[in-house]
């Protein structure tokens, strides 16, 4: 199997253990005669999962090597992904995403490692960059392809599905050469020392934390997606499928638009004019409601575009505030986005009379908190200027 081909499934894993999953929410909801506070635990539970794999798998495989790493968190997954397709109740299912999701972190996280690995320079850029147009199209596709089988099959075969494509991955990861490279030494106390160093960092934990939130608004829609329109507007599984798929357009024209068009404009007045601009479109579906399905996911369309302008110039932000320990810094910023997320599809379970409003709050919160915390760092770093 091409590297290529390999590296970009591999990052795929989370995309499709999660929006792929998303149309059966509903299904699951009757079946079992649960709540969907109850059905979102099983996203909740493996975003936290994920969030928490993805600080451990990374130093490990530095310490004992990518390949061991890879395997058996694909194999993980694996059974994760059977155990979900066993499932008998929600119980059983959160307790497999549990799983399923400390392979999928292994499979993401070396993934990008591999591809520092195996390439250099101009290649890994091109590769990279071949790796983020797979990732942005997964989203646009796993929800169709969770709605068509849905259409054709049980539920469980989502997960059987998703267990034979990591089948697959396993094959090509088991014939993938690994480069070789220097082992890191020191053991977990090591590992936690570098999060506590950049944790004293408190430029780069606020901005962490700040632009982690302008994400609440886009994880809400993919915790209450489902429900909006499934139940609420009363669209099919299959067409759940492509209006998902508008929003995962969104950002990958948002992300076009940032490399391509923006060189030359100041990054941060990129990121000003995405807030405002998140801010504005918030406050309309906060006070129209999201009263059909146009009226709710034209706006959230335009978020995700402006989500997808604004996250590179935000992330290079929060990395900028760190000197080393740059990959302890991305895993961690990465790990705090992820939980929020969790918070954010739980929140957005509860029973709102109108949930599309409530995600506009979210999403108004999530841009009015960077934009006031950018205000006053500015200030601050002016003042400390005046005083040198």
């Amino acid at each position: 199997m091409p590297n290529l081909l390999l590296l970009a499934l591999l990052a795929t894993f989370p995309s499709l253990s999660t929006d792929m999953y998303l149309p059966a929410i509903p299904t699951l909801q009757t079946i079992w005669g649960i709540s969907l506070a109850e059905a979102n635990i099983s996203l909740v539970a493996f975003f936290i999962s994920f969030s928490i794999f993805l600080l451990i798998h990374g130093p490990l495989s530095d310490r004992i090597g990518r390949k061991p790493v890879l395997l058996g968190g694909i194999i993980l997954f694996i059974i994760g992904s059977l155990l979900c397709a066993a499932s008998q109740s929600i119980t059983w299912l959160v307790g497999a995403r549990i799983i399923q999701a400390a392979g999928a972190a292994a499979a993401f996280t070396l993934s990008m490692a591999l591809s520092k690995d195996l390439y250099d320079g101009p290649q890994r850029q091109k590769i990279l960059a071949w790796m983020g147009v797979i990732l942005a199209f997964c989203p646009m596709l796993a929800p169709t392809l969770g709605g068509w089988l849905l259409l054709i099959a049980s539920w469980r075969w989502i997960f059987i599905c998703q267990a034979t494509l990591a089948l697959v991955s396993l094959y090509g990861s088991f014939r993938l050469k690994e480069p070789l490279k220097e082992k890191t030494s020191g053991g977990l106390l090591a590992v936690a020392s570098r999060y506590f160093v950049i944790m004293h960092n408190t430029r780069y934990m606020i901005f962490t934390v700040a632009f982690s939130l302008m994400t609440l608004g886009h994880f809400a829609f993919i915790g209450g997606s489902a429900d909006i329109f499934i139940t609420g507007y009363g669209v099919s599984k299959q067409a759940f499928g492509y209006y998902f798929g508008l929003i995962a357009l969104g950002l990958l024209l948002g992300s076009f638009t940032c490399s391509r068009f923006c060189s030359g404009i100041p990054p941060l007045k990129i990121l000003t004019f995405s807030l405002l601009g998140i801010l504005i479109t918030a406050s309309f579906l906060v006070i129209e409601g999201g009263s059909t399905p146009l009226l709710f996911i034209c706006p959230m369309v335009i978020m995700s575009y402006l989500l997808g302008l604004s996250r590179p110039i935000s992330n290079n932000m929060v990395l900028e505030e760190v000197d080393k320990y740059v990959g302890a810094a991305s895993s961690l910023l990465t790990f705090t986005i992820f939980i929020l997320a969790a918070i954010a599809m739980q929140f957005i379970a509860f029973d709102w009379p109108n949930k599309p409003a409530v995600i506009g709050k979210l999403a108004m919160f999530g841009s009015t908190v960077p934009l006031i915390t950018m205000w006053v760092m500015n200030r601050i770093t002016k003042k400390k200027a005046v005083c040198r």
